[in-house]
């Protein structure tokens, strides 16, 4: 199993991070270790100091597939929830800043925190899914896919000519724009509409 994320897909989280607007889906991938699932404590690691959440539509891949067409894409998920890719800002900074690799920032263990699985109807798949994140009870965070600068099945197609996709595989969609960092004792909650489907801690 492998997780699947995309970078800067909504154009006002790209404009709050002063990034620059992609032509194509900016992909990088989180390992096994990275999933964090069952509403499980999340423990703030020891090797940063500003530590974000990023709140996302994430999608499980339900069939196997390589080079996948667009017109085909929507048939390769059959659930979605909400998931939180955890970005440790400093040392993504600072990697960035070098030109190095920024994995440690983006795939630590417990940084892909996903929520309980929601099945979706190929009619649904048609349809804007709105999103949100609550922190300590405050919304901070408001999406709606309808905003994506590219859709699920574009950012499919795209992926699947890089990397197989396998029955299991977890695809994070982008972030809107209200990331912010966390601190020990925090609460999220996400959910999609108004159905929670994700709930924890920080420890």
């Amino acid at each position: 199993m492998k997780i699947i994320c995309i970078g800067r897909n909504y154009i006002n989280h790209v404009q709050e991070l002063k990034n620059d607007i992609p032509e194509k889906p900016v992909l990088f991938l989180k390992p096994a270790t990275a999933l964090l699932t069952q509403n499980a404590d999340f423990y703030y690691p020891n090797f940063t100091q500003d530590l974000h959440y990023e709140c996302e539509i994430v999608l499980r891949i339900c069939k196997n597939g390589k080079a996948i067409q667009e017109k085909f894409a929507s048939t390769y998920y059959d659930a979605i929830s909400v998931g939180i890719d955890f970005t440790a800002r400093d040392l993504q900074n600072y990697q960035k800043s070098k030109g190095l690799p920024w994995e440690i920032a983006k795939s630590f263990d417990n940084s892909a925190v996903v929520g309980r699985w929601k099945p979706i109807s190929e009619n649904e798949k048609n349809n804007p899914i709105q999103f949100n994140l609550k922190l300590n009870n405050h919304i901070v965070q408001q999406g709606n896919t309808q905003d994506m600068i590219h859709s699920f099945d574009k950012i499919i197609q795209y992926a699947s000519q890089f990397f197989s996709l396998q029955v299991g595989d977890i695809l994070f969609t982008g972030t809107p724009a209200g990331v912010g960092a966390i601190k020990i004792g925090d609460c999220l909650v996400g959910s999609i509409v108004d159905e929670e489907l994700l709930r924890f801690y920080v420890k």
